[in-house]
């Protein structure tokens, strides 16, 4: 059957500066190993398929598929979905001019909210919070190739990926890693880094590396970035707004823009639409 298809770029306003998401729509009646099989073929970080909701509240459900899995959430392609849903005829159910989006995928229901023409999702809470236990540290710092002193902290920050995120200390540091991609195994690692006293136009440097599910690095992070701004929260250690850039490593320039608003933590960023046309599967 052919179906509606969309490529969004995420986190960036040039169109080719973020992170790419596929973007099936109309994808009632696929069968999940098609589903699989279409990511593994796109080879993008994430391949999404838009279907009807399954619970009331929400404006329609979400699949998320990497090359090598499903993730029940994941941060650029919430927001690149909602970009293609909105695009092709997609609306809130309330009235209200200014109503929320409501996505439900694996975690549950997730809030959108437009801002001008840029859309931010109220980071989903964390799973799994704390420390990282030194060994496991031990194990991705050596696959890093940074000595154990460097690491200024490292807490879990699992929000749907199961994600770890490693403090060193600067952005400049997080940019000059060249990691031993194999040796990560299966670990989510995230690296921060804050630049200069955070007061700059960019707060800290971001990169993601899930060789596990077939993304050796990602180019630019939601879910990662969600997690962060939930930990920096908690810590007292960023202000209520700030950017974060991403995917300098890979030739891009992501830009993720966090605001606490006292209640939500909203992870947005600019979203546009690259390829349009139709799939078959």
């Amino acid at each position: 059957m052919t179906r509606r298809f969309a490529q969004i770029d995420v986190f960036s306003a040039t169109g080719t500066g973020g992170n790419p998401v596929a973007v099936v729509l109309d994808a009632e009646e696929i069968p999940e190993d098609r589903m699989a099989a279409f990511a593994q073929w796109t080879n993008l970080s994430e391949t999404t398929f838009v279907l009807p909701p399954t619970d009331p509240a929400a404006d329609y459900r979400l699949r998320i598929f990497t090359p090598d899995g499903e993730l029940p959430f994941a941060g650029h392609p919430t927001l690149g979905s909602a970009h293609a849903w909105l695009t092709s005829g997609g609306r809130p159910r309330s009235d209200d001019p200014g109503a929320d989006i409501v996505q439900e995928c694996g975690v549950g229901l997730v809030r959108l909210r437009r801002t001008g023409a840029r859309l931010a999702f109220a980071a989903p809470p964390l799973r799994r919070s704390g420390p990282v236990d030194p060994d496991t540290v031990a194990d991705v710092v050596a696959a890093l190739g940074v000595a154990t002193d460097e690491v200024r902290a490292a807490e879990w920050v699992d929000n749907g990926p199961e994600w770890m995120v490693l403090d060193l200390g600067s952005g400049e540091r997080v940019l000059e890693l060249r990691p031993d991609i194999p040796a990560l195994g299966d670990h989510k690692v995230g690296l921060f880094g804050m630049y200069g006293s955070g007061d700059g136009e960019v707060f800290a440097e971001v990169r993601a590396f899930v060789p596990g599910i077939g993304v050796p690095e990602d180019p630019v992070t939601g879910s990662l970035n969600a997690g962060i701004a939930t930990w920096l929260r908690a810590t007292g250690r960023a202000p209520a707004s700030y950017v974060a850039a991403q995917g300098a490593a890979l030739g891009r320039a992501g830009r993720i823009h966090i605001h606490d608003d006292g209640e939500n933590i909203w992870v947005g960023g600019d979203t546009t639409t690259v390829i349009e046309g139709t799939v078959t599967l």
